[in-house]
């Protein structure tokens, strides 16, 4: 099993970051030009929510697997068809509160499958173009409200 990780500290206090990230059909902080939408009515915090992320070169479907306020967190996975050839993909983020700064630390990771010779690519792939991008994004949202 591969596992991509990155990790970032914000200048925003846990619960001002996790009001910006935990409905899982706000989307616009991660800097993707998309439109997000969740599936058959369901809120942004209920598992079994499935997110629909359209991109002008392609659709994903993750489905929210756990939500936690209390942990200020969820997980999610990736629904068959997958946009990419990695099996089992499933990933978290979490805020967790830095004390003595009254920061954020984020982190998101995923575990999936693919064959050996893909798997530097693509825990390369998840981790840098993906959750280090991603993270950056949220960063400038929390600054200016906008990626």
């Amino acid at each position: 099993m591969a596992r991509s990780y990155y990790s970032a500290v914000l200048d925003h206090s846990a619960e001002e970051v996790w009001g910006v990230i935990r409905l899982f059909d706000h989307y616009a902080w991660a800097g993707v030009p998309s439109e997000t939408v969740i599936e058959e009515g369901k809120a942004g915090d209920q598992v079994g929510a499935i997110r629909r992320v359209g991109t002008r070169d392609r659709t994903v479907r993750q489905v929210l697997l756990a939500h936690s306020d209390l942990d200020r967190s969820y997980t999610y996975a990736l629904c068959d068809p997958t946009p990419f050839p990695v099996r089992d993909y499933t990933a978290t983020i979490r805020v967790v509160p830095v004390v003595e700064s009254n920061k954020a630390f984020v982190e998101w990771w995923a575990t999936f499958d693919c064959t050996a010779e893909d798997r530097d690519r693509w825990v390369g792939y998840f981790t840098n173009d993906g959750f280090a991008k991603w993270l950056g994004a949220l960063g400038r949202f929390m600054r200016t409200g906008r990626t």
